[in-house]
């Protein structure tokens, strides 16, 4: 696929105005500059036959030049990734673009068709038998299938022991681990997606209160209450979110005014403008209004509640299916909820705030829920055991309390208020004209 001569590259960037405005959601303008459709770089060509012909030169080699081993898990097993890498290569270049473009559409594509792949190793894993599904895990690692030690999470909860002449500030430092910095990365990337103070923040605090009230199902939630509220949610959550909102803000006062690669004079320039490759094309502020109406505020608690069900699914999905905490495959969980979940959130936002334009929700926010909701399945399938043991009456009763007071503040807000704005907003006119007509005697 040949470039284009210096001269057409001139003539495409020298397109009127009224041509670029129509193509700036195209890409077209990325990397050469704006102008036509066919001016479009190699690099975001979307390279369809170019895929579909090196990935028939595999198939044909592996078909005629390879011998075939007579290994059955080894086949079955290489079967199953090759069948994978085929729908990747399908979806990455016929699927549809979602509302991000940058460093690239295909890199969002790509995991579009990743998550799809994963809805359905979970489903699979849904429809199999405890021992089966948890025997499974080891055509994936052989590591795997066994159940996990018992651990001490809790232990000694002083900040200060006296008993440990050497070093009295032992248990923050055995706190200060590995986990320490994920935490707070994990929520200035969740400010990113989130993209509210408050959200946020009520998100961080009630996580907290889970892991008090689940902390008698799943052994590593009981933690110290330092390790709550000043190691989680002051230090790390509240590090985190303030670093995402000064980057909010800096990436809201940015101007998004872009100019392509070849017409930029500079080395320096160009190596810059590589660099904001990898930064929004353009910034959507995100202004949720949970109090404006009753559609939005449902809305927000549907976020809420997903966001705290997908962070409760990572500890119980290591418990039921025996993953240790330091496996692979929990980070690469992680990994995966990072790239999709900025792309659902603002699936979503739009959604919720002009349901006349986009009148359906976004394919990522889809599976996303449904990836959310099929691992809990799973963990309810898998160990209904410790998912029934029952909560401590003085949890419930906390619970039970919350739950009122946010049903009674719905009732106010949206029934009970508005009925009275109404009721006002008509007695105001006619008080109006009773001024009036006294006026005019």
């Amino acid at each position: 696929m040949a470039f284009l001569p210096p001269s057409r590259l001139l003539s495409c960037s020298l397109q009127p105005p009224s041509l670029s405005l129509s193509l700036s959601r195209s890409l077209s303008d990325l990397l050469i500059g704006r102008g036509e459709s066919d001016c479009v770089s190699p690099f975001l060509r979307a390279h369809t036959l170019t895929v579909l012909f090196i990935l028939t030169c595999a198939l044909v080699y592996v078909t005629l030049l390879e011998e075939t081993p007579q290994d059955t898990a080894y086949n079955t097993k290489r079967g199953i990734i090759a069948s994978i890498l085929v729908f990747l290569c399908f979806g990455v270049t016929q699927a549809k673009d979602g509302p991000f473009s940058r460093p690239h559409p295909a890199y969002w594509r790509f995991w579009l068709c990743v998550s799809v792949v994963y809805e359905l190793f979970l489903i699979f894993i849904l429809f199999q038998t405890v021992h089966d599904g948890r025997q499974f895990m080891k055509y994936i690692d052989p590591k795997l299938g066994v159940p996990l030690p018992e651990r001490d999470y809790g232990g000694n909860c002083l900040i200060y022991d006296p008993g440990n002449a050497t070093d009295p500030f032992h248990n923050i430092w055995d706190k200060m681990d590995g986990f320490v910095p994920a935490h707070f990365l994990g929520w200035y990337i969740k400010t990113l997606m989130i993209r509210d103070w408050w959200m946020c923040m009520i998100i961080s605090v009630m996580f907290e209160f889970l892991e008090y009230s689940l902390e008698h199902q799943l052994p590593n939630f009981s933690e110290c209450w330092w390790d709550h509220w000043i190691m989680d949610v002051l230090v790390c959550n509240g590090l985190g979110i303030y670093c995402g909102m000064k980057t909010l803000g800096w990436l809201s006062m940015k101007p998004y005014q872009w100019q392509g690669l070849w017409n930029i004079p500079t080395y320096k320039g160009k190596i810059k403008r590589i660099a904001f490759q990898f930064t929004p094309y353009s910034w959507v502020k995100f202004e949720w209004k949970p109090a404006s109406n009753l559609r939005r505020w449902l809305a927000v608690l549907g976020i809420i509640f997903m966001f705290l069900l997908a962070e409760l699914n990572t500890f119980y999905l290591k418990f039921v299916l025996w993953m240790p905490p330091e496996h692979y495959l929990v980070l690469l969980r992680l990994v995966f909820f990072v790239n999709v979940g900025g792309v659902a959130m603002r699936e979503i936002y739009d959604f919720m705030d002009d349901p006349k334009f986009h009148k359906k929700l976004g394919q990522q926010a889809w599976i996303v829920a449904a990836i959310t909701v099929t691992e809990f399945l799973i963990v309810v399938k898998y160990d209904p055991h410790t998912i029934m043991l029952p909560i401590p009456f003085f949890v419930t009763q906390c619970w039970f309390l919350g739950i009122v007071l946010i049903l009674t503040w719905t009732l106010w807000r949206f029934f009970i208020r508005k009925q009275e704005v109404g009721i006002n907003s008509q007695l105001v006119p006619a008080y109006l004209r009773a001024l009036h007509i006294t006026a005019q005697f």
